[in-house]
């Protein structure tokens, strides 16, 4: 294997689940395609851890310690052999920590050679209703790197091209999801859809005085936001000439306008954290509720 020492890595948790294969073979084709490495990790934590990745061995304490590492061992042997039967180019590299998985995943997030980290959206067992909130919405909290997270069944894991779709509302975090999507869209040569939501504000500052005329005009409502999304746009656009943006304004929430747009192929690039009004993307509200409505994935920029 080539040198790794000044190379940066893709981070992926696995846990066998179909959702954690799919986000696997995801992860190191865009490893693959941005000459970088991949990590695969399992978390190895306590029996009573939280978090799906425990759901690799059956729960019970009876399970002797030894048993649990020579399993999670296994399944980490079998996913690097069979990405590198994939992508034999791929450097790859196993972890094995003793942690819960939103731990160990945020651990490696935090390493300075890290890109971002891949998770699936669906553990095992009883957790599978419950993965994106126990892993998902933790790492997208709370890592300092952009997070992916993939459904159960994703149409586009590998060598299928799908359009990138991200929520812009000019704040800071919105500015960040932006860049991502640009980098990623001229990465992998797609399309890039911006798309900026916008509703009545009428309703919105009713309740702060009087309503100034033309908060009830919905023409210069989707005026301030299609300014808004442009200003935001406009370096993007001038650093990579090469991507195809459209910008689409739509009077709808931004969950809705969002996973109305995306097709189980693309990618929805979000903000953890917006500044309100008529496209905040706050995790816990927008980009939670994107990252539990989507079927495809979904990348989340703090």
């Amino acid at each position: 294997m080539n040198d790794t020492s000044e190379k940066r890595w893709v981070v992926v948790g696995v846990d066998g689940s179909d959702s954690s294969r799919f986000a696997l073979e995801w992860s190191a084709n865009q490893a693959a395609l941005r000459g970088r490495g991949l990590t695969i990790v399992t978390a190895v934590g306590p029996p009573d851890a939280a978090g799906a990745f425990r759901e690799i061995v059956p729960r019970g304490g009876e399970q002797e310690t030894s048993d649990r590492l020579r399993d999670a061992q296994a399944l980490l042997d079998y996913a690097k052999d069979w990405i590198q039967r994939l992508f034999p180019e791929l450097s790859v590299r196993t972890r094995m920590p003793a942690a819960r998985a939103a731990d160990a995943l945020l651990d490696e997030a935090e390493q300075p050679d890290t890109t971002a980290v891949v998770v699936g959206s669906r553990g095992l067992g009883g957790l599978a209703s419950a993965f994106v909130g126990s892993v998902g919405i933790e790492l997208a909290a709370h890592s300092p790197v952009p997070v992916v997270v993939l459904p159960k069944k994703h149409e586009a894991a590998r060598q299928t091209k799908g359009r990138i779709v991200a929520g812009v509302d000019g704040s800071e975090s919105s500015r960040r999801a932006v860049e991502f999507a640009f980098a990623q869209a001229w990465w992998t040569e797609s399309e890039l859809v911006a798309v900026c939501a916008w509703q009545p504000m009428a309703a919105f500052v009713s309740a702060m005085g009087p309503v100034p005329p033309e908060a009830f005009d919905d023409e210069a409502v989707e005026a301030t936001a299609r300014r808004t999304a442009e200003a935001e746009l406009e370096d993007m656009r001038a650093a990579y000439p090469d991507v195809a943006v459209e910008l689409r304004t739509v009077r709808a929430h931004p969950v809705v306008a969002l996973l109305d747009e995306a097709t189980p192929a693309d990618l929805i690039v979000v903000g953890t954290r917006g500044r309100g009004g008529f496209g905040g993307l706050l995790l816990g509200s927008v980009s939670q509720s994107v990252l539990h409505g989507a079927h495809g994935p979904v990348a989340v920029v703090r």
